[in-house]
């Protein structure tokens, strides 16, 4: 058995079971955004550590995708971002729970993560997030080819024309999205507030996502509005080719452990 730091077993705290899932509204939403803003103003040394290195993966992953065969799946990898979003941000979450106990706080703390006792939950949830990453590049790659596929696009300009002009390239954009759809529900459901628990709490990756479950189910509209609000501020976030996530990514981080702290008791 790995040898558990005695700073952080002490730091975190013991939850029964089934911890306790609060109710919550828009006015819950909003002061997470801002209390999310505030860590971020009061931390931006963290901007260089996470926030400039999410946006140069977004960066590859659209050159990979203008130039070759990975076009088709340029929109799915973006909106896939929010599927690895939660673990990106984990650093985050240990800054903003530290400002919350008012210990010190600089972007080194970050690292903290790896010396956690939760480290092993972490990354057995960030594989799952992985894993429906990869699943859903695959959905989209076959809706793909059962409808503009069948077309043969000849370069970017091509691909574009095709999908606004032509029924196939509708279809593809209705059922794309019905199934991002799908695929979103699925991802905020199992970690919308898992991955800060796992780091805040003594409970393994399970209890953490059958909590993350339980908290989008029993608010459905907030969640629903918090994905929205995710996803708004993601794509607002990738249009400056995608520097603007070198703010959005660490305000959506320290927001959602906020969003945590009031969602599970």
């Amino acid at each position: 058995m790995p040898h558990m730091p005695s700073r952080h077993l002490a730091d975190m705290v013991m939850v029964p079971t089934n911890p306790v899932v609060r109710r919550i509204r828009a006015r819950d939403l909003r002061d997470a955004l801002a209390l999310g803003w505030r860590d971020f103003l009061a931390s931006p040394t963290q901007l260089l550590f996470l926030g400039v290195i999410y946006p140069l993966v977004g960066l590859v992953a659209g050159r990979a995708a203008y130039g070759g065969d990975l076009l088709p799946l340029f929109y799915p990898l973006v909106a896939g971002l929010a599927f690895v979003g939660p673990l990106a941000a984990v650093g985050l979450y240990e800054l903003s729970r530290r400002r919350e106990r008012g210990q010190p706080v600089s972007w080194l703390n970050t690292l903290d993560v790896f010396r956690s006792p939760a480290i092993w939950s972490i990354a057995a949830m960030g594989l799952m997030m992985l894993t429906l990453f990869v699943l859903w590049l695959g959905a989209a790659q076959i809706v793909y080819d059962r409808t503009l596929g069948t077309l043969h696009p000849a370069s970017a300009g091509d691909f574009v024309r095709l999908m606004l002009e032509t029924p196939e390239g509708w279809r593809m954009i209705l059922l794309g999205n019905l199934v991002g759809l799908a695929f979103a529900i699925v991802a905020l459901a199992l970690s919308v507030v898992s991955f800060p628990m796992m780091l805040d709490r003594q409970v393994d990756w399970i209890i953490a996502m059958q909590t993350s479950i339980r908290a989008v189910m029993a608010n459905p509209r907030s969640m629903a509005l918090w994905g929205a609000i995710v996803v708004a501020a993601l794509v607002v976030g990738c249009l400056p080719a995608f520097v603007g996530l070198a703010v959005v990514m660490p305000v959506l981080g320290h927001a959602t452990w906020h969003l945590y702290r009031r969602t599970v008791g």
